[in-house]
């Protein structure tokens, strides 16, 4: 930690918040007013890659500034008042459940700028495409860094559009039928979202996430808080994804280029999960522990039914798309998201915010290496990798073939990598539930729960076989190993993966107060 003046980290977080939006507007100009490049439309990437390294960069000086002392306490906050009428404040503030979320988006989405420069997904200007990815960088920080419900709603909504072009403008085979999917799914959740949003807002008399949290659902009475979790919930499912609302991933991740599938599955999914944890949790507790059981109910259906899907996918002669596959597999990831933050634990909730975290290196890394899989093969299906161009990746390409083993024993939850330890904690959460909740109905989902794991683990080591092993052939065609740029791309997920798996106490140390804090009554 060092010591940075309060003011400058309320500058940080606004410059963290609002300089991707700026960076889109100066996309768009004749000019960009990036670093200079042989051709405009690499000018205009090399931007792209300037703003997002500025975000990370102070995001990264916004972590080492956070007081890791007290991380339960909301810093570097700015509240002015916005719309006095509704009580609308320009509230920001970060602490330690929110600051990882910061550093992954800006993380993830810098590496993607710089995916993008050198491999750009075919389709329109890179002008558009630059300033989608800052506009869909902008509110996804957003929503981690707002505490005002109204705002929460609007950074939540400013996603969908960036992404419903960058799938349906830059996508693959099926994009517009997935891209309007995509939108139409989590539009309709929304609707329903903010109909509970102002219910809370407007029976508690204020729309401040930090007063409603503190109060802890007193002001509101149990059939509100019922209602409010219903409405709410539904809208925050839906971009989980939970199972049943799930169908539009799998179609959205198959369609979308390769550094849109990184950040759906690396950033979007958990404004999700973090709606639940941030707003529902502590708003209404009442009405959660309603819902609760049912929450890990439909968790360990979609852990079963996400693994069921990728060992149908993975089978031999199945129509499998590795892309696909690794889609359904975060519906499976995800359920223990929820199956954590169902259990009402500090166990439990630590568990889901470090899985999070952990999907969102481990599956963008897959993500990555399935893109460019398909640039080297044209191909995504199994069959094809298998029996035709891939096989045998650690033969023909054997720096592509250990990362693509690494990210898939990590994504199974080995021991001492990053995807270990949140399904675990979320399984202990289930063993010993919070009162009020039924132990053997949450014993029953702890054991679903870990079947599944064995099921995770089974669909991706017949892939690493199918894949990555083999003889191969004389007349096999050439396939081009790592590239430099990729070296800059991955090397820091492989890192983090392994950082955080053999040394967990650098993110549990940051959750576990604000969390503790959070389910006793809100944050200060």
């Amino acid at each position: 930690m060092i010591d940075i003046n309060e003011s400058v980290m309320q500058f940080l977080l606004a410059f963290v918040v609002v300089g991707p939006l700026l960076g889109a507007a100066a996309a768009l100009l004749p000019a960009p007013p990036g670093l200079k490049g042989k051709s405009p439309e690499q000018a205009v990437l090399r931007h792209g890659v300037t703003v997002t390294g500025a975000v990370l960069a102070a995001a990264i000086v916004l972590a080492l500034g956070f007081d890791h002392g007290q991380p339960s306490k909301m810093q570097a906050s700015t509240d002015i008042s916005w719309i006095p009428a509704l009580d609308v404040r320009i509230h920001l503030g970060i602490d330690g459940i929110s600051l990882p979320l910061v550093v992954l988006t800006a993380l993830l989405t810098f590496l993607c700028a710089l995916y993008s420069y050198f491999k750009m997904p075919a389709g329109p200007t890179p002008k558009a495409f630059v300033a989608l990815l800052l506009v869909l960088e902008s509110g996804t920080l957003a929503t981690f860094a707002v505490l005002d419900l109204l705002l929460f709603f609007l950074a939540f909504e400013m996603v969908l559009i960036p992404m419903y072009f960058l799938i349906a403008r830059w996508g693959g085979e099926g994009r517009t039928q997935a891209a309007w999917k995509f939108i139409l799914f989590t539009l309709l959740g929304s609707v329903v979202m903010l109909l509970g949003l102002l219910l809370i807002g407007i029976t508690a008399g204020t729309f401040d996430m930090v007063a409603l949290a503190t109060d802890n659902g007193r002001s509101l009475t149990t059939s509100v808080q019922v209602i409010a979790v219903l409405a709410v919930g539904i809208g925050l499912a839906v971009k989980t994804p939970m199972w049943p609302l799930h169908s539009w991933l799998p179609d959205a991740h198959t369609a979308a280029p390769t550094v849109g599938s990184v950040l759906l599955a690396g950033v979007l999914l958990k404004m999700g999960t973090y709606g639940f944890v941030r707003i529902l949790l502590p708003i209404t507790p009442d009405g959660f522990r309603t819902f609760a059981p049912y929450l890990a109910a439909f968790a360990v259906v979609g852990i079963i039914y996400g693994s069921l899907a990728c060992l149908a996918l993975a089978k031999q002669g199945a129509k499998g798309d590795l892309k696909r596959l690794i889609a359904y597999s975060s519906v499976g990831h995800m359920g223990f998201v929820l199956l954590g933050i169902a259990t009402m634990t500090p166990t439990g909730v630590n568990g889901a915010l470090f899985a999070n975290i952990a999907h969102g290196l481990i599956t963008g890394l897959l993500f990555f290496l399935v893109g460019a899989l398909k640039d080297r093969t044209g191909s995504t299906d199994l069959d094809a990798l298998a029996d035709k161009t891939g096989a045998a990746l650690y033969g023909k390409a054997p720096r592509f073939g250990g990362l693509l083993a690494f990210g898939a024993v990590a994504s199974l939850g080995l021991p001492g990598l990053a995807g270990f330890w949140g399904e675990m904690l979320a399984l202990f959460g289930a063993f010993q539930p919070a009162a009020g909740l039924s132990r053997p109905a949450f014993l029953t989902f702890m054991a679903i729960g870990a079947f599944g794991t064995l099921l995770t683990a089974a669909y991706l080591l017949v892939v690493v076989r199918r894949v990555c092993m083999g003889v191969v052939p004389q007349d096999a065609p050439k396939l081009a190993d790592v590239h430099m740029y990729e070296y800059a791309a991955w090397t820091p997920l492989v890192a983090l993966t392994v950082v955080a798996g053999l040394w967990p106490k650098a993110l549990l140390g940051l959750t576990d107060p604000a969390v503790q804090q959070l389910l006793a009554g809100g944050t200060r």
